[in-house]
């Protein structure tokens, strides 16, 4: 999900006054500038998007019984889901996903008083997530798909049997890579109950939910991925 960024050293950085060095970071300032208002027109292209009706109706096992879509929502217009790898069967959750999910719980008192429902969603049989989320000690809502088309519908899970072609994925087809593929999608209920798909975004539009990259990109060595994106990552009790 992103280059190597390689490593910092003084070999490689003049070292100047400091005067020489606001100069120099002025001109950076103004290029962050640049990308604040290009990510502000984006986001704003992105509320503009048309939306799609969901008239299917998916049902999910959660802790308190089956529930459909339109009932994640809550009290909320407002539903994004994590389209977390947990397939059936898989000992644990992929490692990206969980590192996606660690972000999660401290964010959630926020988005529910911005009038949004956070929710994960894994094809795994409901125990399956409970076992996994009890081991990693998060809180978020965490449902199961199992028996759904729901991950099939937003690309994000695949059949068996589309291991020897391509599948769609990010809005392209591309040869099979995973019976599972990491996922955010977005959804808007209106006062009458009616469900629309408003956004989803795959790939390396997923770190939308990674701050610690966000972080890492203001630092010398930035994500200093030099193995290969995201390799690094472990779920958060094996390092």
């Amino acid at each position: 999900m992103s280059t190597a960024t390689g490593e910092a050293s003084t070999r490689n950085h003049p070292i100047v006054s400091q005067e020489r060095w606001i100069a120099e970071r002025k001109k950076l300032l103004a290029r962050e500038k640049e990308l604040t208002r290009l990510r502000d027109q984006v986001a704003s292209e992105r509320r503009a998007l048309p939306w799609v009706r969901i008239d299917k109706v998916y049902t999910f096992a959660t802790p308190e019984g089956a529930c459909t879509l339109a009932e994640l929502f809550a009290a909320r217009r407002q539903l994004m889901v994590q389209h977390f790898m947990l397939a059936p069967g898989w000992e644990e959750g992929c490692p990206s996903c969980s590192f996606m999910a660690d972000h999660t719980d401290g964010m959630n008192v926020h988005l529910a008083h911005r009038d949004l429902t956070f929710v994960a969603i894994s094809r795994a049989p409901l125990a399956e997530i409970e076992r996994f989320r009890r081991r990693m000690g998060w809180s978020f809502k965490w449902v199961s798909s199992f028996g759904s088309d729901f991950n099939h519908d937003f690309h994000v899970s695949f059949m068996p049997q589309e291991k020897q072609g391509q599948v769609y994925y990010n809005y392209a087809m591309q040869p099979f890579e995973c019976e599972e593929l990491p996922g955010i999608s977005v959804f808007y209920k209106d006062d009458a109950g009616a469900v629309f798909h408003t956004y989803s975004a795959y790939r390396r539009g997923v770190e939308a939910m990674m701050g610690t990259y966000t972080l890492l990109d203001l630092t010398p060595k930035g994500r200093d991925e030099r193995d290969g994106a995201m390799h690094w990552v472990r779920h958060h009790d094996r390092y």
